[in-house]
């Protein structure tokens, strides 16, 4: 049995207990903004640090690798040993990997800061699922609401941040300021947010997590690789199909171990898997409005339909979302609280498919591409408020940082998909204009053509979820192998004030 007692200094002092949820908050938009903080540099980076194009991209894809791997693996890590502990772990990971990339000027290093922090993305599960633990039920779906949200709030404000930092300090500065902002959220974890008393029985599967970790890699490597190795060049299927094999393995293995790195039995659930296809979805649908959005607007007036913007103004682009999709978390929850989060993704997934369709019409004014682009983060937040709790729902509470941490993966694999997919169009569908090789306005209308039946697909996933049903959650000890260990929350003085 595991004590129950509070951390001393967290829990047990009412003032502090209400700043759990800003400060988790805090946390996972400073992990989000991290995801995207190097994309204004990109262009960049080969003359600032004498290393090729190709290098240089890893500083990307090194990110969504490691970000890949270890939220799944941290999660449930968290379930078993206690998720603050785990929680400050990443925040230390994500603060090192940040100094690192201040310091140097190395592509290699680089690299490796890059890698450090993109294996922190699992706050924004860990934070969901502490969220979950520790305060009175009121308070749960508002509160994971704006938690889920930050992943997309935090991609939304830190391309304007990092371009107005790379137009007008040196490159370094805004690796000082992450370092900086991430020792900040471990001092205020340390002092604010309390253990879970919750944690789940069974020893650490490490067979399991390498060869999760090997299809994970393998699939990833490949999507977002295969652009530029092609599609049907001997590495890229040749990674897939290693890829496949590993899969086979791994799930045969998972589900014969007493304690697996991930339940797949639980995941095969309708209501869990369904929501892990829609978020897949969901992902590749956001994605889409962040990328497309920042270099249409730059796209030079020679080609008829660019606006010739420079690169601040084209992330600023995206900053009406980010602060719409601070604002819409909470409706997100009161739609949840009212008709279920079935219901409340589903109108995400709507409103997301109006979004690309005000976005095909009106891509001539800068204004109007704002408003589209504003449209889609809306539905974004609702869509990302819902997905962790239609998770919860369905997953025994001792799971839900793995169970989240499994979804949060799945929106990371439809960004994935979302740029190999953005690059593959952008750069068959051109034409010259001024003399130089572009993309043509067809080309954009495509991708926004598929983002909207991402999200229709996103929506024919939702309505095929088992039907909602308020106030239950799947709570019972033995719904996975080994059971939970259930231990009595902090005191009801404590919850309370939460």
């Amino acid at each position: 049995m595991v004590s129950a007692e509070p951390t001393p200094g967290t829990t047990s002092e009412p003032a502090r207990s209400r700043l759990v949820v800003p400060v988790l908050a805090f946390c996972g938009m400073v992990v989000a903004v991290m995801q995207t903080l190097v994309v204004p540099l990109l262009p960049h980076v080969p003359e600032l640090t004498g290393a090729s194009a190709g290098a240089a991209g890893w500083l990307v894809t090194v990110t969504l690798l490691t970000g890949a791997v270890f939220t799944p693996v941290l999660g449930r890590v968290g379930d078993m040993y206690g998720k603050r502990r785990v929680l400050l772990a990443s925040l230390a990971v994500l603060t090192l990997g940040s100094a690192l990339c201040a310091v140097s000027s190395d592509i290699g290093v680089l690299i490796t800061g890059r890698a450090l922090q993109g294996a922190a993305l699992a706050v924004i599960p860990l934070g969901i699922s502490i969220i979950r633990d520790e305060l009175p039920a009121e308070r749960v779906l508002p509160s994971i609401a704006l938690m889920s949200s930050t992943l997309g709030i935090g991609a939304a404000i830190g391309l304007p941040l990092a371009a107005v930092v790379t137009d007008n300090f040196d490159w370094h500065t805004m690796f000082w300021a992450s370092a900086a902002l991430g020792l900040l959220d471990l001092l205020l974890v340390l002092w604010i947010v309390p253990e879970s008393a919750v944690r789940s029985r069974g020893r650490f599967d490490v067979p399991g997590t390498l060869g999760l970790a090997a299809l994970l890699v393998g699939v990833l490597l490949a999507i977002t690789q295969g652009s530029g190795w092609g599609w049907t060049s001997v590495p890229t299927l040749g990674l897939l199909g290693a890829s496949v094999a590993v899969g086979l393995l791994w799930g045969r293995y998972e589900l014969h171990t007493p304690s697996p790195i991930m339940d797949l039995r639980v995941s095969a659930r309708p209501a869990v898997l369904l929501t892990n296809v829609a978020a897949l979805l969901i992902g590749f649908s956001f994605y889409a409005n962040s990328l497309v959005t920042a270099q249409l607007v730059q796209e030079p007036t020679s080609t008829g339909y660019g606006l010739g913007a420079s690169l601040v103004v084209s992330g600023l682009c995206l900053l009406p979302g980010g602060l719409a999709m601070v604002a819409l978390s909470p409706l997100s929850a009161r739609i949840s609280a009212s008709y279920g989060p079935r219901t409340a993704l589903a109108v995400a997934a709507v409103v997301m498919t109006l979004g690309y369709v005000v976005r095909f019409f009106t891509s001539h004014s800068l204004w109007l591409i704002v408003a589209g682009a504003t449209v889609v983060a809306c539905g974004t937040a609702i869509a990302y408020s819902a997905l962790p709790a239609l998770v919860m729902r369905a997953v025994p509470v001792s799971e839900t940082a793995s169970a989240n941490g499994l979804n949060t993966l799945m929106r990371s694999v439809g960004q994935a998909c979302c740029s190999a997919v953005v690059t593959a169009v952008l750069a068959r569908v051109t034409f010259v204009a001024g003399g130089r090789t572009a993309p043509t306005l067809h080309a954009y209308l495509l991708i926004f053509l598929i983002a909207a039946g991402a999200a229709l697909a996103a929506l024919v996933a939702t309505l095929l979820l088992p039907s909602d049903r308020p106030g239950r959650e799947a709570t019972r000890e033995g719904d996975r192998p080994g059971g939970t260990v259930a231990v009595p929350p902090p005191t009801s003085a404590a919850r309370g004030n939460a």
